[in-house]
Protein backbone atom coordinates (compact mmCIF):
# COMPACT_ATOMS: atom_id res chain seq x y z
CA UNK A 1 0.00 0.00 0.00
CA UNK A 2 1.22 3.56 -0.62
CA UNK A 3 2.55 5.66 2.16
CA UNK A 4 -0.01 7.91 3.89
CA UNK A 5 0.70 11.16 2.06
CA UNK A 6 -0.29 14.42 3.70
CA UNK A 7 -1.50 17.67 2.23
CA UNK A 8 0.37 20.96 2.83
CA UNK A 9 -2.19 21.87 5.49
CA UNK A 10 -1.24 18.82 7.53
CA UNK A 11 -4.29 16.68 6.68
CA UNK A 12 -4.02 13.29 5.04
CA UNK A 13 -4.73 13.17 1.32
CA UNK A 14 -7.64 11.17 0.00
CA UNK A 15 -6.81 7.83 -1.70
CA UNK A 16 -7.55 9.20 -5.16
CA UNK A 17 -5.42 12.30 -4.58
CA UNK A 18 -2.59 10.15 -3.20
CA UNK A 19 -2.73 7.92 -6.31
CA UNK A 20 -2.57 10.98 -8.54
CA UNK A 21 0.46 12.31 -6.65
CA UNK A 22 2.27 8.95 -6.86
CA UNK A 23 1.55 8.65 -10.60
CA UNK A 24 2.82 12.22 -11.13
CA UNK A 25 6.03 11.59 -9.15
CA UNK A 26 6.78 8.38 -11.08
CA UNK A 27 6.10 10.16 -14.38
CA UNK A 28 8.44 13.01 -13.36
CA UNK A 29 11.26 10.61 -12.44
CA UNK A 30 10.92 8.58 -15.64
CA UNK A 31 10.67 11.73 -17.78
CA UNK A 32 13.76 13.38 -16.27
CA UNK A 33 15.74 10.18 -16.56
CA UNK A 34 14.65 9.74 -20.18
CA UNK A 35 15.55 13.34 -21.08
CA UNK A 36 18.98 12.89 -19.57
CA UNK A 37 19.48 9.62 -21.47
CA UNK A 38 18.38 11.25 -24.72
CA UNK A 39 21.56 13.37 -24.66
CA UNK A 40 23.67 10.26 -25.03
CA UNK A 41 21.48 8.12 -27.33
CA UNK A 42 19.81 9.12 -30.58
CA UNK A 43 16.91 7.43 -32.33
CA UNK A 44 14.32 8.20 -34.99
CA UNK A 45 11.66 10.70 -34.04
CA UNK A 46 8.90 8.13 -34.52
CA UNK A 47 10.45 5.86 -31.93
CA UNK A 48 10.91 8.77 -29.57
CA UNK A 49 7.24 9.72 -29.86
CA UNK A 50 6.13 6.10 -29.35
CA UNK A 51 8.43 5.83 -26.34
CA UNK A 52 6.89 8.90 -24.72
CA UNK A 53 3.39 7.58 -25.44
CA UNK A 54 4.28 4.32 -23.70
CA UNK A 55 5.75 6.26 -20.75
CA UNK A 56 2.53 8.27 -20.42
CA UNK A 57 0.42 5.11 -20.63
CA UNK A 58 2.51 3.21 -18.09
CA UNK A 59 2.77 6.03 -15.58
CA UNK A 60 -0.80 7.27 -16.09
CA UNK A 61 -2.17 3.78 -15.41
CA UNK A 62 -0.83 4.06 -11.84
CA UNK A 63 -3.71 6.42 -11.05
CA UNK A 64 -6.05 3.38 -11.18
CA UNK A 65 -3.70 0.94 -9.42
CA UNK A 66 -5.89 0.45 -6.34
CA UNK A 67 -9.15 0.28 -8.25
CA UNK A 68 -7.90 -2.28 -10.77
CA UNK A 69 -4.53 -3.56 -9.49
CA UNK A 70 -4.22 -6.59 -11.80
CA UNK A 71 -5.24 -4.69 -14.92
CA UNK A 72 -2.82 -1.86 -14.14
CA UNK A 73 0.00 -4.37 -13.60
CA UNK A 74 -0.74 -5.97 -16.97
CA UNK A 75 -0.84 -2.57 -18.72
CA UNK A 76 2.45 -1.42 -17.20
CA UNK A 77 4.08 -4.78 -18.01
CA UNK A 78 2.95 -4.62 -21.64
CA UNK A 79 4.17 -1.01 -21.84
CA UNK A 80 7.60 -2.15 -20.64
CA UNK A 81 7.62 -5.11 -23.05
CA UNK A 82 7.07 -2.75 -25.99
CA UNK A 83 9.11 0.18 -24.68
CA UNK A 84 12.50 -1.42 -23.97
CA UNK A 85 13.01 -3.19 -27.33
CA UNK A 86 11.70 -0.10 -29.15
CA UNK A 87 13.45 2.80 -27.42
CA UNK A 88 17.18 3.34 -27.36
CA UNK A 89 16.94 5.68 -24.37
CA UNK A 90 15.99 2.95 -21.87
CA UNK A 91 14.18 5.17 -19.36
CA UNK A 92 13.26 3.66 -15.94
CA UNK A 93 9.71 2.77 -16.97
CA UNK A 94 10.19 -0.45 -15.02
CA UNK A 95 9.49 1.59 -11.88
CA UNK A 96 5.82 1.84 -12.89
CA UNK A 97 5.54 -1.94 -13.27
CA UNK A 98 7.33 -2.51 -9.93
CA UNK A 99 4.90 -0.22 -8.12
CA UNK A 100 1.91 -1.82 -9.84
CA UNK A 101 3.17 -5.33 -8.93
CA UNK A 102 3.64 -4.28 -5.29
CA UNK A 103 0.14 -2.78 -5.19
CA UNK A 104 -1.35 -6.00 -6.60
CA UNK A 105 0.14 -8.02 -3.74
CA UNK A 106 -0.74 -5.36 -1.16
CA UNK A 107 -4.38 -5.29 -2.31
CA UNK A 108 -4.74 -9.01 -1.63
CA UNK A 109 -4.31 -10.32 -5.18
CA UNK A 110 -1.34 -12.45 -4.18
CA UNK A 111 -1.80 -15.22 -6.79
CA UNK A 112 -2.03 -12.67 -9.60
CA UNK A 113 1.10 -10.89 -8.31
CA UNK A 114 3.06 -14.16 -8.24
CA UNK A 115 1.86 -15.04 -11.73
CA UNK A 116 2.85 -11.64 -13.14
CA UNK A 117 6.27 -11.83 -11.50
CA UNK A 118 6.83 -15.33 -12.87
CA UNK A 119 5.71 -14.30 -16.37
CA UNK A 120 8.03 -11.29 -16.28
CA UNK A 121 11.02 -13.37 -15.20
CA UNK A 122 10.36 -16.08 -17.78
CA UNK A 123 9.83 -13.56 -20.57
CA UNK A 124 13.07 -11.73 -19.80
CA UNK A 125 14.99 -14.98 -19.40
CA UNK A 126 13.69 -16.52 -22.64
CA UNK A 127 14.33 -13.27 -24.49
CA UNK A 128 17.93 -13.18 -23.36
CA UNK A 129 18.54 -16.85 -24.07
CA UNK A 130 17.39 -16.40 -27.66
CA UNK A 131 19.88 -13.60 -28.25
CA UNK A 132 23.00 -14.35 -30.23
CA UNK A 133 26.25 -14.64 -28.27
CA UNK A 134 27.61 -11.23 -27.46
CA UNK A 135 24.26 -9.47 -27.99
CA UNK A 136 22.62 -10.13 -24.56
CA UNK A 137 21.44 -7.08 -22.64
CA UNK A 138 21.19 -8.86 -19.27
CA UNK A 139 23.68 -11.40 -18.00
CA UNK A 140 22.97 -14.32 -15.64
CA UNK A 141 23.84 -12.32 -12.54
CA UNK A 142 21.40 -9.60 -13.52
CA UNK A 143 18.69 -12.23 -14.11
CA UNK A 144 19.20 -13.57 -10.59
CA UNK A 145 19.04 -10.04 -9.22
CA UNK A 146 15.84 -9.42 -11.22
CA UNK A 147 14.31 -12.57 -9.76
CA UNK A 148 15.17 -11.44 -6.23
CA UNK A 149 13.82 -7.99 -6.97
CA UNK A 150 10.46 -9.36 -8.18
CA UNK A 151 10.19 -11.76 -5.25
CA UNK A 152 10.94 -8.92 -2.83
CA UNK A 153 8.22 -6.74 -4.34
CA UNK A 154 5.62 -9.48 -3.98
CA UNK A 155 6.79 -10.40 -0.46
CA UNK A 156 6.77 -6.79 0.77
CA UNK A 157 3.30 -6.26 -0.72
CA UNK A 158 2.06 -9.42 0.97
CA UNK A 159 3.55 -8.31 4.31
CA UNK A 160 1.90 -4.92 3.98
CA UNK A 161 -1.43 -6.59 3.28
CA UNK A 162 -1.05 -8.75 6.37
CA UNK A 163 -0.13 -5.74 8.48
CA UNK A 164 -3.12 -3.74 7.27
CA UNK A 165 -5.44 -6.68 7.93
CA UNK A 166 -4.02 -7.07 11.42
CA UNK A 167 -4.41 -3.37 12.20
CA UNK A 168 -7.97 -3.46 10.85
CA UNK A 169 -8.80 -6.45 13.02
CA UNK A 170 -7.31 -4.74 16.09
CA UNK A 171 -9.34 -1.63 15.33
CA UNK A 172 -12.53 -3.64 14.90
CA UNK A 173 -11.91 -5.48 18.16
CA UNK A 174 -11.34 -2.18 19.94
CA UNK A 175 -14.55 -0.77 18.49
CA UNK A 176 -16.46 -3.94 19.40
CA UNK A 177 -15.09 -3.82 22.95
CA UNK A 178 -16.06 -0.16 23.21
CA UNK A 179 -19.56 -0.86 21.92
CA UNK A 180 -19.93 -3.78 24.32
CA UNK A 181 -18.74 -1.62 27.21
CA UNK A 182 -21.22 1.10 26.27
CA UNK A 183 -24.00 -1.48 25.96
CA UNK A 184 -23.16 -2.89 29.39
CA UNK A 185 -23.08 0.60 30.86
CA UNK A 186 -26.49 1.38 29.36
CA UNK A 187 -27.86 -1.94 30.60
CA UNK A 188 -26.48 -1.32 34.09
CA UNK A 189 -27.95 2.18 34.11
CA UNK A 190 -31.32 0.84 32.96
CA UNK A 191 -31.31 -1.88 35.61
CA UNK A 192 -30.37 0.65 38.27
CA UNK A 193 -33.17 2.99 37.21
CA UNK A 194 -35.64 0.11 37.32
CA UNK A 195 -34.38 -0.91 40.76
CA UNK A 196 -34.73 2.62 42.09
CA UNK A 197 -38.18 2.97 40.52
CA UNK A 198 -39.28 -0.31 42.11
CA UNK A 199 -37.94 0.72 45.52
CA UNK A 200 -39.61 4.14 45.33
CA UNK A 201 -42.88 2.52 44.25
CA UNK A 202 -42.80 0.10 47.18
CA UNK A 203 -41.82 2.68 49.79
CA UNK A 204 -44.15 5.47 48.74
CA UNK A 205 -47.03 3.22 47.72
CA UNK A 206 -47.09 1.45 51.06
CA UNK A 207 -46.52 4.48 53.26
CA UNK A 208 -48.88 6.85 51.47
CA UNK A 209 -51.60 4.18 51.41
CA UNK A 210 -51.29 3.71 55.18
CA UNK A 211 -51.31 7.45 55.77
CA UNK A 212 -54.43 7.78 53.64
CA UNK A 213 -56.23 5.00 55.50
CA UNK A 214 -55.14 6.27 58.93
CA UNK A 215 -56.20 9.84 58.12
CA UNK A 216 -59.48 8.68 56.62
CA UNK A 217 -60.31 6.57 59.65
CA UNK A 218 -59.57 9.47 62.01
CA UNK A 219 -61.70 11.86 59.98
CA UNK A 220 -64.52 9.31 59.96
CA UNK A 221 -64.46 9.03 63.75
CA UNK A 222 -64.20 12.78 64.21
CA UNK A 223 -67.12 13.29 61.83
CA UNK A 224 -69.43 11.54 64.29
CA UNK A 225 -68.96 14.43 66.73
CA UNK A 226 -67.37 12.69 69.73
CA UNK A 227 -66.65 14.42 73.03
CA UNK A 228 -63.75 16.88 72.90
CA UNK A 229 -61.52 14.58 74.97
CA UNK A 230 -62.30 11.56 72.77
CA UNK A 231 -61.86 13.62 69.60
CA UNK A 232 -58.48 14.92 70.78
CA UNK A 233 -57.35 11.37 71.62
CA UNK A 234 -58.46 10.17 68.19
CA UNK A 235 -56.66 13.00 66.41
CA UNK A 236 -53.50 12.45 68.50
CA UNK A 237 -53.48 8.73 67.76
CA UNK A 238 -53.94 9.34 64.02
CA UNK A 239 -51.23 12.00 63.89
CA UNK A 240 -48.76 9.77 65.76
CA UNK A 241 -49.42 6.94 63.31
CA UNK A 242 -49.04 9.29 60.34
CA UNK A 243 -45.82 10.69 61.81
CA UNK A 244 -44.30 7.26 62.36
CA UNK A 245 -45.28 6.06 58.90
CA UNK A 246 -43.98 9.19 57.16
CA UNK A 247 -40.66 9.04 59.05
CA UNK A 248 -40.12 5.45 58.00
CA UNK A 249 -40.98 6.35 54.42
CA UNK A 250 -38.56 9.29 54.38
CA UNK A 251 -35.77 7.17 55.87
CA UNK A 252 -36.14 4.44 53.28
CA UNK A 253 -36.58 6.96 50.46
CA UNK A 254 -33.36 8.79 51.37
CA UNK A 255 -31.45 5.51 51.46
CA UNK A 256 -32.94 4.34 48.16
CA UNK A 257 -32.08 7.56 46.38
CA UNK A 258 -28.64 7.74 47.97
CA UNK A 259 -27.06 6.24 44.84
CA UNK A 260 -27.97 9.45 43.02
CA UNK A 261 -25.76 11.56 45.27
CA UNK A 262 -22.74 13.31 43.78
CA UNK A 263 -19.37 11.58 43.92
CA UNK A 264 -17.98 13.78 46.73
CA UNK A 265 -20.88 13.03 49.08
CA UNK A 266 -20.63 10.11 51.51
CA UNK A 267 -22.39 7.00 50.30
CA UNK A 268 -25.32 5.94 52.50
CA UNK A 269 -25.28 2.52 54.07
CA UNK A 270 -28.49 1.62 52.17
CA UNK A 271 -31.83 0.79 53.77
CA UNK A 272 -30.31 -1.58 56.32
CA UNK A 273 -33.41 -1.14 58.47
CA UNK A 274 -35.53 -2.94 55.88
CA UNK A 275 -35.71 -6.70 56.18
CA UNK A 276 -37.58 -9.55 57.76
CA UNK A 277 -36.39 -8.31 61.15
CA UNK A 278 -38.83 -5.40 60.79
CA UNK A 279 -41.88 -7.33 59.64
CA UNK A 280 -43.27 -6.93 63.13
CA UNK A 281 -43.19 -3.16 62.75
CA UNK A 282 -44.68 -3.48 59.28
CA UNK A 283 -47.54 -5.56 60.63
CA UNK A 284 -48.06 -3.08 63.46
CA UNK A 285 -48.39 -0.18 61.06
CA UNK A 286 -50.93 -2.17 59.04
CA UNK A 287 -52.89 -2.80 62.25
CA UNK A 288 -52.95 0.95 62.87
CA UNK A 289 -54.77 1.26 59.55
CA UNK A 290 -57.54 -1.03 60.78
CA UNK A 291 -56.34 -4.41 59.51
CA UNK A 292 -56.22 -7.47 61.73
CA UNK A 293 -52.75 -8.78 60.81
CA UNK A 294 -51.91 -12.27 62.03
CA UNK A 295 -48.48 -13.83 61.66
CA UNK A 296 -47.23 -17.41 61.71
CA UNK A 297 -43.62 -18.59 61.63
CA UNK A 298 -42.53 -22.16 61.03
CA UNK A 299 -39.06 -23.65 60.79
CA UNK A 300 -35.78 -22.26 62.07
CA UNK A 301 -34.97 -18.70 60.96
CA UNK A 302 -31.49 -18.17 59.51
CA UNK A 303 -29.69 -14.99 58.41
CA UNK A 304 -30.38 -14.13 54.78
CA UNK A 305 -28.16 -12.30 52.30
CA UNK A 306 -29.16 -8.61 52.56
CA UNK A 307 -30.59 -8.43 48.99
CA UNK A 308 -32.79 -11.49 49.57
CA UNK A 309 -33.82 -10.19 52.99
CA UNK A 310 -34.87 -6.86 51.49
CA UNK A 311 -36.74 -8.59 48.64
CA UNK A 312 -38.75 -10.67 51.13
CA UNK A 313 -39.58 -7.54 53.13
CA UNK A 314 -40.68 -5.64 50.01
CA UNK A 315 -42.92 -8.50 48.89
CA UNK A 316 -44.77 -8.48 52.20
CA UNK A 317 -44.87 -4.67 52.20
CA UNK A 318 -46.34 -4.48 48.69
CA UNK A 319 -48.86 -7.22 49.53
CA UNK A 320 -50.07 -5.28 52.57
CA UNK A 321 -50.25 -2.12 50.47
CA UNK A 322 -52.49 -3.87 47.94
CA UNK A 323 -54.69 -5.22 50.72
CA UNK A 324 -55.02 -1.75 52.24
CA UNK A 325 -55.85 -0.05 48.95
CA UNK A 326 -57.89 -2.58 47.01
CA UNK A 327 -59.01 -5.66 48.95
CA UNK A 328 -61.55 -4.25 51.39
CA UNK A 329 -60.31 -6.92 53.81
CA UNK A 330 -60.41 -7.06 57.58
CA UNK A 331 -57.96 -9.84 58.24
CA UNK A 332 -54.55 -10.61 56.73
CA UNK A 333 -52.53 -13.71 57.56
CA UNK A 334 -48.78 -13.65 56.95
CA UNK A 335 -47.05 -17.03 57.00
CA UNK A 336 -43.26 -17.29 57.02
CA UNK A 337 -41.95 -20.83 56.45
CA UNK A 338 -38.21 -21.40 56.85
CA UNK A 339 -37.17 -24.47 54.88
CA UNK A 340 -33.78 -26.08 54.40
CA UNK A 341 -33.18 -24.50 51.00
CA UNK A 342 -35.68 -21.62 50.75
CA UNK A 343 -37.89 -19.30 52.72
CA UNK A 344 -41.56 -19.27 51.70
CA UNK A 345 -43.91 -16.34 52.17
CA UNK A 346 -47.70 -16.50 52.10
CA UNK A 347 -49.90 -13.43 52.44
CA UNK A 348 -53.64 -14.15 52.37
CA UNK A 349 -56.58 -11.83 53.09
CA UNK A 350 -60.33 -12.24 53.43
CA UNK A 351 -61.22 -9.43 51.08
CA UNK A 352 -63.06 -9.31 47.79
CA UNK A 353 -60.25 -10.68 45.60
CA UNK A 354 -59.30 -9.46 42.15
CA UNK A 355 -61.81 -9.27 39.28
CA UNK A 356 -61.49 -12.24 36.93
CA UNK A 357 -59.63 -11.54 33.72
CA UNK A 358 -58.12 -8.30 34.96
CA UNK A 359 -54.38 -7.99 34.20
CA UNK A 360 -51.96 -7.86 37.10
CA UNK A 361 -50.83 -4.44 38.26
CA UNK A 362 -47.31 -3.06 38.33
CA UNK A 363 -46.96 -3.85 42.04
CA UNK A 364 -47.48 -7.58 41.55
CA UNK A 365 -45.21 -7.59 38.50
CA UNK A 366 -42.54 -5.87 40.60
CA UNK A 367 -42.84 -8.51 43.33
CA UNK A 368 -42.49 -11.27 40.75
CA UNK A 369 -39.40 -9.61 39.29
CA UNK A 370 -37.84 -9.41 42.74
CA UNK A 371 -38.41 -13.11 43.33
CA UNK A 372 -37.07 -14.13 39.91
CA UNK A 373 -33.97 -11.95 40.39
CA UNK A 374 -32.83 -14.30 43.17
CA UNK A 375 -33.85 -17.56 41.52
CA UNK A 376 -37.22 -17.75 43.24
CA UNK A 377 -40.82 -17.53 42.11
CA UNK A 378 -44.04 -15.75 43.04
CA UNK A 379 -47.70 -16.40 42.33
CA UNK A 380 -50.62 -14.05 42.93
CA UNK A 381 -54.25 -15.20 42.57
CA UNK A 382 -57.63 -15.25 44.21
CA UNK A 383 -57.78 -17.59 47.19
CA UNK A 384 -59.79 -20.81 47.18
CA UNK A 385 -61.94 -19.55 50.06
CA UNK A 386 -62.16 -15.99 48.85
CA UNK A 387 -59.82 -13.07 49.22
CA UNK A 388 -56.45 -12.79 47.53
CA UNK A 389 -53.31 -14.89 47.96
CA UNK A 390 -49.66 -14.03 47.31
CA UNK A 391 -47.16 -16.90 47.63
CA UNK A 392 -43.42 -16.52 47.12
CA UNK A 393 -40.37 -18.75 47.42
CA UNK A 394 -36.90 -17.27 47.83
CA UNK A 395 -33.75 -19.45 47.95
CA UNK A 396 -31.72 -19.08 51.11
CA UNK A 397 -28.57 -18.50 49.05
CA UNK A 398 -28.55 -16.49 45.83
CA UNK A 399 -26.36 -17.46 42.83
CA UNK A 400 -22.71 -16.64 43.47
CA UNK A 401 -22.74 -17.35 47.24
CA UNK A 402 -20.47 -19.80 48.99
CA UNK A 403 -22.76 -20.68 51.85
CA UNK A 404 -26.19 -19.88 53.17
CA UNK A 405 -26.52 -16.24 54.08
CA UNK A 406 -22.98 -15.27 53.05
CA UNK A 407 -22.41 -13.55 49.74
CA UNK A 408 -19.16 -13.53 47.90
CA UNK A 409 -17.50 -10.12 47.59
CA UNK A 410 -19.17 -7.95 45.06
CA UNK A 411 -22.51 -9.80 45.03
CA UNK A 412 -24.51 -7.46 47.22
CA UNK A 413 -26.94 -5.28 45.33
CA UNK A 414 -26.72 -1.52 45.67
CA UNK A 415 -29.30 -0.11 47.94
CA UNK A 416 -29.14 -3.01 50.44
CA UNK A 417 -27.49 -3.57 53.77
CA UNK A 418 -23.78 -4.21 53.85
CA UNK A 419 -22.80 -7.87 53.40
CA UNK A 420 -22.48 -9.73 56.61
CA UNK A 421 -25.04 -7.65 58.51
CA UNK A 422 -26.94 -9.94 60.84
CA UNK A 423 -30.73 -9.83 60.77
CA UNK A 424 -32.65 -11.19 63.69
CA UNK A 425 -35.51 -13.63 63.05
CA UNK A 426 -39.00 -12.36 62.43
CA UNK A 427 -40.79 -11.45 65.63
CA UNK A 428 -44.55 -11.22 65.11
CA UNK A 429 -45.20 -9.92 68.60
CA UNK A 430 -43.41 -6.57 68.12
CA UNK A 431 -45.73 -3.84 69.48
CA UNK A 432 -46.87 -0.91 67.40
CA UNK A 433 -44.30 1.93 67.52
CA UNK A 434 -45.12 5.02 69.52
CA UNK A 435 -44.00 8.52 68.69
CA UNK A 436 -41.15 8.37 71.22
CA UNK A 437 -40.01 4.98 69.99
CA UNK A 438 -39.97 6.24 66.44
CA UNK A 439 -37.86 9.25 67.42
CA UNK A 440 -35.40 7.09 69.32
CA UNK A 441 -35.01 4.38 66.70
CA UNK A 442 -34.79 6.68 63.64
CA UNK A 443 -31.34 6.69 62.03
CA UNK A 444 -30.16 8.99 59.27
CA UNK A 445 -29.19 6.68 56.38
CA UNK A 446 -26.44 9.01 55.37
Amino acid sequence: MPLPLRSPGGGRLSPRAADAVVAGVVLLVVAVWTLVSARYASEPAVRTVLGWVLILIGCGALYFRRLHPVAVSVVTLLACVVYYPLSAQDGPLMIAFALALYTTAAEGRFAAAVALAAVTLLAVGLGEIRQRPGHRQIDDTSLVMLAGWLISLVAVGRAQRTRIAYLHEVEQRALAAEREQEARARQSATEERLRIAREVHDVLGHSISLINVQSGAALHRLGKGPAPEAGLATATEALEAVKATSKDALRELRATLGVLRSADEPTPTAPSASGLALLGDLAARARSAGLDVRTDVTGTPVPLPPPVDLAAYRIVQESLTNVTRHAGARTVRITLDWGTDAVRLRIADDGEGAPEGRPLGSGIRGMAERARAFGGELTARNGDDGGFLVAARLPLSRPGTTETGTSEPGTADPGTAAPGTAHSPFKPTTPAPTASDSDASERDPR
